[in-house]
């Protein structure tokens, strides 16, 4: 029987962005793609990302967690998942000590301090963006990553061009348009989340800049498409604007599944990030989603 059948789980939401919590402490599983898939096409415990706790591997952090999207690649970082992770450590009977109001996660993407501001609401601490091209990456220099050669449909005149690169753990590429709602992103997501300019693909970011303390953003996420909600997304997206002179380093960037509050930290150049994360429901992994599964 594979290792995972039976195993509980948490189906969570941060801001509609649908999250599965899975707590592998105490064991040395790993779960694979193959298995990540299989968690993803069950309505019950399908995700955008599913957060898979596993033993601290560093002194004083609280857990190593493992990301995977839809497709079943792993991500750097998911801020959304992160809260929820957040509130099972701290609230769920089977995965938390209730009580705690702090947490220090460490990811592929580093070290992520949680701190609880109420009973759903956490901040997380994203950590300082990584801006030059080669830490994003890019495929190629570019000086000036705040604005670099990228745009698609006919040349004299493109659909979107010339985004913001930033990295958040994981690679976005921040276009601004006037309103995110009347692109296509079903149709133009795939394209530019698979352009040869980004190695390791990335998540796509449409931002209209309605004031300097508010930011409206749809997302296509790499490897899990659309979803109503991108922690890290928000975080580039803030990022983005302030890079471009658009915004305050602090305003309320509005997804489709919500609001959340970026603030780019002048004194240390840390990203905080600051929103809800929900419980939907509890079950077990059934046996029968690894039928398949080698």
């Amino acid at each position: 029987m594979n290792a995972l059948a039976n195993r509980r789980f948490l189906k969570m939401n941060g801001l509609g962005n649908e999250i599965t919590v899975l707590d592998l402490r105490g064991t040395k599983h790993l779960v694979s793609e193959a298995e990540a898939r299989a968690i993803a096409s069950q309505e019950r415990t399908r995700f955008d990302q599913l957060m898979v706790l596993h033993d601290a591997r560093v002194s004083g952090t609280d857990a190593y967690v493992r990301i995977y999207n839809t497709d079943g690649s792993e991500a750097g970082a998911c801020g959304n998942g992160t809260r929820c992770v957040a509130w099972a450590m701290t609230a769920d009977p089977g995965m938390g000590q209730a009580g705690r109001d702090g947490l220090l996660l460490q990811t592929k993407a580093g070290l992520l301090p949680v701190s609880r501001l109420s009973e759903t609401v956490f901040t997380v601490d994203m950590g300082a963006p990584r801006l030059a091209w080669d830490e994003i990456p890019l495929a190629e220099p570019f000086e000036d990553t705040s604005r670099f050669e990228l745009q698609i449909g006919p040349i004299d005149d493109p659909i979107l061009h010339t985004p913001c690169a930033v990295s958040m753990g994981n690679p976005h590429a921040v276009f601004f348009v006037d309103d995110p709602y009347r692109f296509n992103l079903e149709q133009i997501g795939p394209l530019l989340e698979n352009h040869p300019i980004f190695p390791d693909r990335a998540n796509i970011g449409l931002a209209a800049v309605k004031a300097p303390d508010h930011i409206v953003l749809r997302v296509w996420e790499r490897g899990a498409g659309i979803t109503r909600a991108c922690g890290s997304g928000a975080c580039a997206a803030l990022v983005a604007a302030v890079r471009r002179e658009l915004s305050n380093r602090k305003a309320t960037v509005s997804l489709p599944g919500g609001d959340l509050v970026i603030e780019w930290r002048e004194s240390d150049g840390h990203v905080l990030m600051t929103g809800p994360a929900a419980l939907d429901w509890e079950g077990v992994l059934e046996p029968e989603l690894f039928a398949a599964v080698a």
